[in-house]
């Protein structure tokens, strides 16, 4: 048993809220179907104000969390004399959005522009009867932000916005509370990281995570060592405490909080979470991966846009199945925020229930990255100018120089599953957009790396940035290496590559001729599971998002020797002496 631990938080202002991972460097041009963050739809340099006295929009209960939750349903009545289809409700946070404190851009003169784009709007007769008797009520789902939350009726569409009533500001009863814990692998085995958001500056309040080893009765005791436009919205503060020294495979309960000057303290909620193992220990481990999720909306908001579809029965299933995986690799393109700063909060809410339990590793992709003169192969602006500041990158020769050296210190006779992935598709992809390039992948993709990943053995190869599912044989050179689909035995001669791009975005299309090398395809959401049971067997699942149910499956079984056999390219060429 272990005496109580205390581990000091290091704060920080950051323009985007990010989770702990290391980050693959990303470049190409959007595809032609991707699609628009629902905010940016809005012409918010375009609004007029023009408050009636016939209209009115009240938000109950006032007061949210009183019991300490950081979520809560809000019910939002509203009318007015003169309701059209295109009048809206959006919700805006920080509630004063008309204060004025915000100086008009000099491109707009004489227009009263508004400070903020809201953090979710909804059409206001998405309530029966609207049109008809001029007064509707709508449900909204509302996250404890830092701050507090007005509602607001507009008419004249998204296109020429006209607030007409605006209602009294609703908070959560500690709005600076700290809330959605981020649990990431450390740099070590014995490691673990817990990232979370809070309103309190390090000046008014000390952070820091009590954490302990759970005993057999449940509880655990424990020791201490300290732990530019309208889409900004202030991130809040982002605190990050290293739990070391964990005993592999072993369970660890953990509490964030807050030590305010009066000695008193702001607790978070308590959770648990197993401590990896030991490097090389033969136990059982099962990991997640996907890419390209984004968030939703539960009330229903901002969702005829059609943005990421799929997203929240992604993550319903991992939070069903939150017992049977030991860690979640999302490869990049998490919220789609695209400027719009409220949404890493959206997104940071909605997969609390996993990341507070589970390591949620994470990788760059273009909507995190990507941005005109910021270093990107390609001037796109899929990031909506945050230019990579939610996710660390890197690029070119050092990221080359990285991923040879991660591959090059593997110890396959205790580690000999070695899996590589990145976000933009580096392998192999029959995407209709890759084929109308002659390609079958992102430009300068797989050149540079193929004989990387022959030479070290790398299994599998994951990507996302296509929004579906696919599979290939075991490939080298563009080849096929074995006939056999899904049980591989002995010697790998290749690398299996896996599109896992389907966590909830809008969806990709293939093109029509399947190439020889692709072996299963599915244009859905899902995601994969792999189970290394030992160090000689795994299991690969793809299982979609609907239904939790596996679509496709292989086993690999093999032992050392197998890892070690050479095949093409993957030894040092030799000549027997004469």
């Amino acid at each position: 048993m272990m005496g109580r631990r205390r581990s000091g938080g290091v704060a920080m202002a950051v323009a985007a809220l990010l989770l702990l991972a290391a980050a693959a460097a990303s470049a190409s041009p959007a595809s032609t179907l991707e699609g628009f963050q629902p905010l940016s739809k809005i012409a918010i340099h375009k609004t007029t104000v023009d408050l009636h006295d016939s209209a009115y929009v009240r938000a109950t209960p006032a007061l949210l969390g009183d019991q300490g939750e950081d979520t809560e349903w809000v019910t939002v009545k509203y009318g007015w004399a003169n309701p059209s289809a295109d009048d809206w409700i959006a919700v805006f946070s920080p509630a004063d959005f008309l204060s004025g404190s915000c100086p008009n851009p000099s491109r707009y003169p004489g227009e009263p522009l508004l400070c903020t784009a809201p953090i979710k709007y909804q059409w206001a007769n998405y309530s029966a009867n609207y049109l008809y008797w001029g007064k509707g009520s709508i449900r909204f789902q509302l996250i404890n932000q830092r701050y507090d939350f007005s509602f607001a009726l507009f008419t004249g569409g998204l296109e020429n916005p006209k607030l007409v009533a605006v209602s009294k500001p609703i908070s959560f009863k500690n709005p600076k509370a700290p809330v959605y814990p981020r649990l990431a692998q450390g740099k070590s085995y014995d490691e673990m990281t817990v990232t979370w958001t809070s309103g309190y500056d390090i000046s008014e309040a000390y952070p820091f995570v009590e954490w302990g080893m759970v005993v057999l009765s449940g509880s655990g005791a424990a020791a201490t060592a300290p732990a530019r436009t309208v889409g900004w919205r202030e991130p809040g503060f982002i605190h990050t405490a290293f739990l070391r020294d964990l005993w592999p495979n072993k369970e660890y309960y953990y509490k964030i909080g807050h030590e305010l000057s009066d000695g008193s303290i702001v607790w978070g909620k308590q959770y648990t979470f197993r401590a990896p193992p030991f490097p090389g220990q033969n136990s059982l481990q099962r990991i997640i991966v996907f890419g390209d999720m984004g968030k939703a909306e539960r009330d229903g908001s901002n969702e005829f846009a059609n943005y990421q579809p799929g997203s929240l029965n992604t993550t319903d299933r991992l939070v069903e199945d939150l017992d049977n995986y030991d860690i979640v690799f999302h490869i990049g393109d998490l919220p789609y925020s695209n400027g719009y700063i409220s949404q890493w909060d959206q997104f940071t809410a909605q997969v609390a229930p996993i990341t507070a339990k589970k390591p949620y590793m994470i990788a760059s992709g273009n909507h995190e990255r990507d941005w005109p003169n910021t270093g990107g192969f390609f001037d796109v602006k899929d990031s909506g100018g945050e230019c990579g500041v939610p996710a660390e990158t890197m690029e070119g020769t050092d990221q080359y120089k990285f991923i040879e050296h991660c591959l090059s210190t593997v110890d396959r006779k205790h580690q000999p599953w070695l899996i590589f992935a990145a976000h933009r598709v580096l392998g192999y992809s029959s995407n209709s957009w890759y084929a109308d390039q002659g390609s079958f992948e992102e430009p300068e993709g797989r050149e540079s790396l193929q004989k990387l990943w022959q030479k070290h053995r790398v299994d599998v190869a994951f990507f996302g940035h296509v929004h579906n599912y696919e599979r290939t044989c075991p490939l080298y050179q563009s080849q096929c290496v074995s006939g056999e689909k899904s049980r591989f035995s002995g010697t790998m001669n290749g690398t299996i590559f896996v599109i896992a791009g389907g966590g909830g975005s809008h969806l990709s299309d293939y093109t029509s001729a399947i190439p020889k090398w692709s072996v299963f395809r599915d244009r859905d959401y899902g995601f994969v599971k792999l189970t290394a049971f030992n160090h000689s067997s795994l299991l690969f699942e793809y299982k979609k998002s609907s239904d939790g149910k596996v679509y496709d499956s292989f086993t690999v079984d093999r032992d050392y020797r197998d890892v070690l056999s050479c095949v093409h390219d993957s030894c040092y060429p030799t000549t027997l002496a004469s």
